[in-house]
């Protein structure tokens, strides 16, 4: 009798191995990095994670509910990345050297997660995020900020080491933040797809000099 191999997981109604929502989450967040936040269905999730599709349903009400979970652990990869990119600013300098080189960390990290995690980012900032009031817990990174807190952050150092005008301080953040956007985009969606990577890299410092000189 011939016997045939499967390369998935026959599915089951129980999940017996561990926490289900958390397996469908990371099979979400995987779907999302192959393909963005369209690639997020809750059956494949659950093929993945090698259960019934109706075990799903204790733990997520429809695939949009997935999808706000796999965006939320999208943004706080995010914020990861721009905290490795904090942690090389050295610390040394003047206070005001020290909030500048924080202003361009948070952006050269956003930069970074949109090229090396392309289906994250569109997964984090191509939906239905939103800068809450009460910030959601799990789009916090590893300090438990979100990429809008450390921005706003940032910028606030800029304003105590007298390199900003607090006069110039209010919504300073969301025009830093979509210019930084933009060159994201066409870097990864638009017309400067397929440039090489080193030449992004330049192009990425000098926008971070004129969000600098714009501030």
């Amino acid at each position: 009798m011939n016997v045939s191999t499967r390369n998935t997981p026959a599915a089951r109604s129980t999940y017996r191995h561990g926490d289900l929502r958390r397996a469908l989450l990371d099979a979400g967040i995987e779907l999302a990095r192959q393909g963005g936040p369209d690639a997020v269905v809750l059956r494949e999730a659950t093929r993945r994670a090698g259960v019934a599709p109706n075990a799903a349903y204790r733990h997520f009400a429809n695939r949009d509910d997935l999808l706000d979970a796999v965006r939320a652990a999208a943004v706080a990869s995010a914020a990861r990345f721009m905290e490795a990119e904090l942690a090389r600013v050295p610390a040394t300098g003047t206070p005001t050297e020290q909030a500048h080189a924080r202003v361009r960390a948070v952006g050269a990290g956003y930069m970074r997660f949109a090229h090396a995690e392309t289906g994250l980012f569109r997964t984090a900032f191509g939906g239905r995020f939103t800068v809450q009031r009460v910030p959601d817990p799990a789009m916090g990174g590893a300090t438990g900020r979100n990429p809008f807190e450390h921005l706003s952050a940032a910028l606030d150092d800029l304003v105590t080491a007298g390199a900003l005008l607090p006069a110039r301080r209010p919504g300073a953040e969301y025009l830093a933040w979509s210019t930084v956007h933009g060159m994201a985009l066409l870097a990864i969606d638009g017309p400067l797809r397929g440039t090489p990577q080193q030449m992004l890299d330049v192009l990425g410092q000098r926008l971070l000099d004129m969000v600098e000189r714009g501030l």
